[in-house]
């Protein structure tokens, strides 16, 4: 089977490289010609774990090609996938210009057995406009447009492919469904769940399910707000809860508010759609207002403990990435809360292991740092927002010796406190008792919680 993948992005480069590495000839086009180059040189334009050793081997094997000229790349083959960005419109609503071009773009060139496939995450009513839009441009219906939702978290993305815990294929005609079916055999084989259902479905299916994992980091977030006026512990809690088979422990871990390519955008987009059709959705409306005033009271918290002469003072960040294990930085709780400290005059020093080449353009005025000692050098107070596991493993007296201040802002919750105060500091985590533990504050974490870092660590 031969296949196309519109879009060199996260989502079609890792798709594409997967569906090499079973077997099948793929064909990877951007209109970038830049990236197509840089790609053919093996430069990928993304970090993802293990996905330069994928893209290596599979164009090593004749199975994998990058193509900057649309035509070709889209003929002669069975199906052609649809990975494009869409982003955000002002309302909330998704911005389907670019799948519009690429639906007029590649209507006259497809032959008429072809399958077109969207894996953009949209709107409900998607595939079905499209297939009407690529009817007008070619005066015949011969073209149908079916929806292949992604599920890939990024930093476990080719995991997540090859072990999914479900593959959701929506199709409104047999050949569309019949071709899907085919491709994911070689998974469905290893009793990968495959769901089967319209497109209006498999489009809905997405925003829901995230959506719904949003609300778990929304809900454990005020859980966390709620221990520091408790003096509960949000790590003992989250696994006693996690324990429950109907609740999961995924997902559960506090942190500065959820971000990415995919939460932000899918549940606005799924309010948006609510509202357009006139079925308020609450819980969702209130989630989306909730993680952007998280970011921006966790500054708060940070200015709050630099006092009124905050102007002038240091604060290293550690971890820019919305999260570990990637370097994107899209609506990551940096772009907020690192500006709301600038603008009170504080000066920031920072490292990434990942993400420092991304977030220079977005994030200027801050002095990048080679190493975590060396951000943390003569800083008044210490933050971390991404959680690295490289960062959970540091040496904290070196780091307290790096420091002019004595606060540790763990807003990741990788570090035992006990840890932090016997290396001299004082932590402030997050649902984890009281909001600042200092030197002389308890020695232990209550409930016999050990330290979580790698928990804490995993993809969100």
């Amino acid at each position: 089977m031969k296949v196309t993948m519109i879009g060199a992005g996260y989502v079609g480069l890792t798709t594409g490289a997967c569906l090499a590495d079973l077997g099948y000839q793929v064909r990877v086009y951007d209109v970038d010609k830049g990236r197509i180059a840089d790609l053919r040189r093996s430069q990928l334009p993304i970090y993802e774990p293990g996905l330069d050793e994928l893209v290596t081997r599979n164009v090593g094997r004749g199975r994998l090609s990058f193509h900057d000229t649309i035509d070709p790349a889209v003929q002669h083959v069975d199906m052609v996938f649809v990975t494009v960005g869409t982003p955000s419109l002002a309302d909330g609503g998704v911005d389907l210009s670019h799948v519009e071009t690429v639906a007029r773009d590649i209507a006259r060139s497809l032959a008429p057995d072809t399958v077109v496939v969207i894996k953009s995450t949209v709107e409900a009513g998607t595939a079905r406009h499209i297939t009407k839009l690529i009817a007008t441009v070619r005066g015949d219906d011969d073209i149908k447009v079916a929806a292949n939702p992604e599920f890939l978290r990024e930093g476990s993305a080719i995991d997540d492919f090859f072990t999914a815990d479900r593959i959701v294929c929506g199709a409104d005609d047999e050949r569309s469904a019949s071709h899907l079916e085919r491709l994911y055999e070689p998974l469905t084989r290893r009793r990968i769940p495959y769901v089967k259902t319209s497109t209006v479905d498999a489009e809905l299916t997405k925003c829901a399910a995230n959506a719904f994992l949003a609300l778990k980091i929304g809900f454990i977030n005020e859980v966390a707000d709620l221990c520091e006026s408790t003096g509960g512990d949000v790590l003992a809690i989250a696994e006693a809860i996690g324990l429950d088979r109907r609740i999961g422990r995924e997902f559960l871990n506090a942190g500065p508010g959820f971000g990415g390519s995919c939460f932000p955008k899918d549940t606005r987009s799924f309010a948006a759609t609510a509202r357009r059709l006139g079925v308020a959705q609450r819980l969702i409306e209130t989630l989306i207002e909730a993680n952007e005033s998280r970011k921006r009271s966790l500054a708060t918290r940070i200015l709050t403990h630099l006092g009124a002469d905050s102007r002038g003072k240091t604060v290293a960040i550690l971890g820019t990435a919305f999260k570990a294990n990637t370097d994107d930085m899209r609506e990551a709780a940096a772009l907020t809360i690192v500006p709301i400290l600038q603008a009170a005059g504080v000066h920031i020093r920072a490292h990434d292991p990942k993400a420092g080449d991304r977030a220079r353009p977005l994030l200027p005025g801050i002095v990048w740092c080679d190493t975590p000692f060396e951000a943390a050098e003569m800083a008044d107070a210490l933050v971390v927002l991404t959680e690295w596991a490289d960062y959970a493993r540091l040496d904290l007296g070196r780091l307290a010796k790096s420091m002019r201040g004595r606060m540790v802002f763990d807003f990741r919750n990788l570090f035992d406190p006990k840890a932090v105060a016997d290396a001299g500091l004082s932590y402030a985590g997050l649902g984890r008792g009281s909001p600042a533990v200092s030197v002389s504050g308890r020695s232990a974490m209550r409930g016999g919680t050990a330290n979580r870092a790698e928990k804490a660590a995993a993809p969100v």
